[in-house]
C-alpha cells in the first residue's frame, strides 16, 4: 500500500513512524491541494480526521457527506485518496474558476498594468484576482462600469469584457494588450454613444417615463406619457440617435388616431439637427407633461381588474375605446377576464368581448407566453 500511495501521491507523506499522520499535497487536474489525514492507532479510516486547506474545503462544499461515506467504506488510504480525487474532479467541473491557478507572473503583470492605468479607476476586484470592474466617465460626466474577466494566461488570452451599453462591446485584444489600452478603447466607445445618451437624458428629465421603470444605459426604448392613458413608445437608434425613431402610439383609438394622423402628416418636418424631444413636440403638435407641470401619479392609473399599476413589469396599456369610459387594463388581466366570459369570442390570437366597466366592445390580443 505504501509504495502505491507514494507513487500516486509523491507529495503526500507520513509524518511519524507509526504512519498515523499524513500531510502534504494531492494533485488533481494539475492543481496541488494541501491536506492532512490523522488516523487512529489502529489506522482504521472510519475514525480518521481529515484536515483541508481552504481551497480544498471550497471544492468539497456540498460533497461532505460523500467524503464521509468514502471514509467509512474505503478499504485503505490509497483507495480513499483515489475516491477523493474523483469527487474533486467533479467539484472542479462545477467551479471552473478553480481549475487552474495563474502563475506568479500573472499577478505581477496585473499589478503593473493597474499601476499604469491608475488604481483610482478600480472599483472592484474579486478574491481570485480574475474579475475587475473599472470605472469610466464620458464627455457628459456620466459614470460607466467596464467589467473584465481575466483568463489565467493573461495577457496571452483575451479577457471577457462587458458593460451596460445599447450596442455590442467590440474591443480589440492582442497578446501585447494591456488594461490601460482596453480602458482607452472603452472610453472611445462611450464617446461614440454620448449623443445617444444625451438624447435619452433629455427625454428622461423633461418628460414622464412610464417604461422602463428604471432605465439602464443599454435601454433604447422609452414610453413617454402624453396624457391620461395615452403614451408614445419610441425606439432610439444608438448609432443615429437624432434620426426619426420608431414610434408607436398607445391608448384609446379616439385619442390615438388624431395623433397618428399628425405624425404621418408632419413626418417630413423632422429636423435631425434638433433633439428627438423637440422634434416629437413639433411633429405631434403637443406639449409633453413634465415633472415641472405634472405628478407622475397623474399617469399611473391602476388596472380596472387587478387594481394595481404594475403587474410584474407590465403596466395597464389596454384601454377601453369608449370616450366616456377609457378604463385601462393590463393585457394579461383583460385577456383572462374576457376568456372566462361565455359571451366572448376568439379569432386567432384576438379575443372580442365587452369592457368590464361600460360593457362596450373591447378587444385584446392573447397575452405572450413566458418562455
Amino acid at each position: 500500500m505504501e509504495n502505491s500511495l507514494v507513487k500516486d501521491n509523491p507529495l503526500f507523506l507520513p509524518l511519524n513512524k507509526d504512519k498515523t499522520v499524513y500531510d502534504g499535497f494531492i494533485t488533481v487536474q494539475d492543481r496541488d491541494l494541501r491536506m492532512r489525514i490523522v488516523l487512529p492507532p489502529d489506522r482504521q479510516l472510519k475514525r480518521a480526521k481529515l484536515h483541508c486547506c481552504w481551497q480544498l474545503r471550497h471544492l468539497l462544499r456540498g460533497y461532505e457527506h460523500i467524503v464521509k461515506q468514502r471514509l467509512q467504506q474505503s478499504a485503505d488510504l490509497v483507495s480513499f485518496i483515489l475516491e477523493l480525487k474523483t469527487v474533486l474532479e467533479v467539484g472542479l467541473k462545477s467551479h471552473p474558476e478553480c481549475r487552474s491557478i495563474p502563475p506568479p507572473q500573472y499577478y505581477s503583470q496585473l499589478i503593473s498594468e493597474m499601476e499604469t492605468l491608475g488604481w483610482d479607476k478600480l472599483l472592484f476586484i474579486d478574491t481570485q484576482f480574475r474579475t475587475l470592474r473599472l470605472k469610466a466617465e464620458d464627455s457628459s460626466a456620466r459614470q460607466h462600469i467596464l467589467t473584465i474577466k481575466l483568463k489565467s494566461k493573461h495577457p496571452a488570452e483575451a479577457p471577457e469584457c462587458s458593460a451596460d451599453l445599447p450596442v455590442p462591446l467590440a474591443l480589440t485584444w492582442t497578446a501585447q494588450s494591456t488594461l490601460e489600452q482596453i480602458h482607452s478603447q472603452f472610453l472611445l466607445c462611450l464617446q461614440s454613444l454620448a449623443e445617444f445618451w444625451d438624447v435619452l437624458d433629455e427625454i428622461d428629465t423633461k418628460t414622464w417615463i412610464l417604461e422602463p421603470e428604471k432605465p439602464s444605459r443599454s435601454d433604447t426604448m422609452r414610453r413617454i406619457a402624453i396624457g391620461n392613458n395615452v403614451s408614445i413608445k419610441v425606439e432610439v437608434d444608438p448609432r443615429h440617435p437624432k434620426m426619426l425613431p420608431e414610434c408607436c402610439l398607445l391608448g384609446a383609438e379616439h385619442v390615438v388616431t388624431p395623433l397618428r394622423n399628425k405624425l404621418n402628416a408632419n413626418m417630413h418636418l423632422w429636423n435631425p439637427d434638433s433633439s428627438v424631444l423637440h422634434n416629437l413636440r413639433d411633429v405631434l403638435e403637443i406639449e409633453f407633461p413634465s415633472p415641472a407641470t405634472h405628478e407622475k401619479s397623474d399617469f399611473n392609473v391602476e388596472c380596472g381588474i387587478c387594481y394595481s399599476y404594475r403587474l410584474e413589469a407590465a403596466i395597464p396599456d389596454q384601454v377601453c375605446n369608449d370616450p366616456h369610459c377609457g378604463q385601462p387594463f393590463h393585457q394579461a388581466c383583460l385577456y383572462e377576464w374576457l376568456r372566462a366570459l361565455p359571451t366572448s369570442r376568439q379569432s386567432f390570437s384576438i379575443v372580442f368581448g365587452e369592457c368590464p366597466y361600460c360593457s362596450k366592445p373591447i378587444t385584446v390580443k392573447m397575452a405572450a407566453q413566458k418562455s
